[in-house]
C-alpha cells in the first residue's frame, strides 16, 4: 500500500507538471499541441545530452556518449554520496538547462502557426514531435537512443527506500511551484490576452496585440515547464531512453487530464491529473486480477490504453467543460467591487 501511494504521488507531480504547461498552451492560449511530448523528451535530452557531456569532459573521459556516460556518472556519484550539496547542484542545474532548452524549442516550435490554425497545426506539430522522437531513438549520439545512457543519482546519499520519497518530496515540492507560478502569471494581463486569443483572435488584433507573439511566449513558457518534467523523469529514473517518450504517455494522457479536470482553470488540473494517475495506477497494479475477473481475451497491458480512450470520448460529448468548468477572470478591482457588493 505505501508503494502505491508513492507511485501516485510520483507521477501526480510528474504528470501536474505536463499538465498544466499544457493547460497554459491549450487551456488558455487555444494552441492544439499535439506534440507535447517533444517538451519533455527535450527536459530529458538537457540531463542525458548536455549536462552528461559536461560531467564527461569535467573528467576527461574518452570514448561514445553511452559508455562514456556511464563512467563519468559512476565517478560523480561517489562524490554525490559524500558531499549532498553536489546533488542539488546537479539538480538545479538540470532545470535551469531543461528549462532554457525547453524555451527555446517551444518558440521554434511554434513558428509553423503563422500559415497553420487549428487541426492542422496540431496535426503539423505532432508530426514534428515524432520526427525528433525517432530521431533521438536512432541516432545514438544525442542521448544514447534505444540503448539510453546513464544520468548522476542526486540523492545517491540516501540509502534504500528513503531515496524514493526524498525524490517524490522534491517532485511535489517543484509541483506546488509550477501551481503558484501558473496562478499568478495566467491571472495577469498576459492570461487575459491568451484567453481573448483562444475565443477570437480578430477581436485580439484590434487592440494592437500581436498574436505570434502572444503564440511564441505561450509556447515558450509551457515547453520550458513541461521539459522541466522530463529532467525530474530522467533523474528519478537515473538512465534515459529515448523511446520512454512516447506521444500516449506524455501527450494524449496529459489531454485527458487537462479535458477531464476543465481547460482554463487551474485547479480542474489538479483535479483531473489526480483522478487520471489513481486510475492509472490501479489498474497497472491489479490489471491481471482484472483480466481475470472480466475475462479480457488480450492482454490487460491495454485495457487502461481502451479505458481511457473511451472516457476521453465521454468527456467530449457529455461534459466538455471537465468537471470544473473555467470561471470568470477575477482581476483585483472585480474582487473589490464584490467584495463591496
Amino acid at each position: 500500500m505505501i508503494e502505491l501511494i508513492g507511485l501516485i504521488l510520483l507521477w501526480f507531480g510528474l504528470y501536474y507538471i505536463v499538465s498544466a504547461s499544457l493547460n497554459l498552451e491549450f487551456g488558455y492560449a487555444g494552441i492544439p499541441n499535439f506534440g507535447k511530448a517533444l517538451s519533455v523528451l527535450v527536459g530529458a535530452i538537457a540531463v542525458g545530452g548536455i549536462l552528461d557531456r559536461i560531467l564527461i569532459a569535467y573528467y576527461g573521459i574518452k570514448g561514445n556518449l553511452i559508455e562514456a556516460s556511464t563512467y563519468a556518472v559512476s565517478n560523480i556519484n561517489a562524490v554525490i554520496a559524500h558531499d549532498p550539496i553536489v546533488g542539488f547542484l546537479i539538480l538545479i542545474a538540470s532545470i535551469v538547462l531543461a528549462s532554457i532548452l525547453g524555451l527555446i524549442t517551444g518558440a521554434i516550435f511554434i513558428l509553423p502557426s503563422a500559415k497553420l490554425k487549428g487541426d492542422y497545426l496540431g496535426v503539423t506539430l505532432l508530426a514534428i514531435s515524432e520526427a525528433i522522437f525517432l530521431i533521438s531513438i536512432y541516432d545514438l549520439r544525442i542521448v544514447g537512443g534505444y540503448y539510453g545512457v546513464s544520468v548522476p543519482d542526486i540523492l545517491a546519499f540516501i540509502p534504500g527506500e528513503e531515496r524514493t520519497w526524498a525524490f517524490i518530496g522534491i517532485v511535489l515540492f517543484i509541483s506546488l511551484l509550477v501551481y503558484l507560478f501558473f496562478e499568478r502569471l495566467l491571472n495577469t494581463p498576459f492570461g487575459r490576452a491568451l484567453k481573448a486569443m483562444r475565443e477570437n483572435e480578430n477581436t485580439v488584433k484590434a487592440f494592437g496585440r500581436d498574436i505570434m507573439m502572444l503564440r511564441i511566449k505561450a509556447m515558450a513558457i509551457g515547453s520550458a515547464v513541461g521539459a522541466i518534467a522530463g529532467a525530474l523523469y530522467a533523474l528519478y529514473t537515473a538512465n534515459i531512453i529515448a523511446n520512454s517518450f512516447t506521444r500516449a504517455e506524455w501527450t494524449f494522457f496529459p489531454f485527458l487530464m487537462v479535458l477531464l479536470g476543465g481547460k482554463g482553470n487551474n485547479k480542474g488540473i489538479i483535479l483531473g491529473t489526480l483522478i487520471y494517475v489513481i486510475v492509472k495506477i490501479l489498474l497497472d497494479f491489479y490489471k491481471y486480477d482484472i483480466k481475470n475477473l472480466l475475462h479480457l481475451p488480450f492482454e490487460p497491458t491495454w485495457f487502461s490504453y481502451m479505458l481511457f480512450g473511451v472516457l476521453m470520448l465521454l468527456i467530449l460529448y457529455y461534459k466538455p467543460d471537465g468537471l470544473l468548468p473555467e470561471g470568470p477572470v477575477l482581476t483585483p478591482p472585480v474582487k473589490k467591487f464584490l467584495k463591496k457588493s
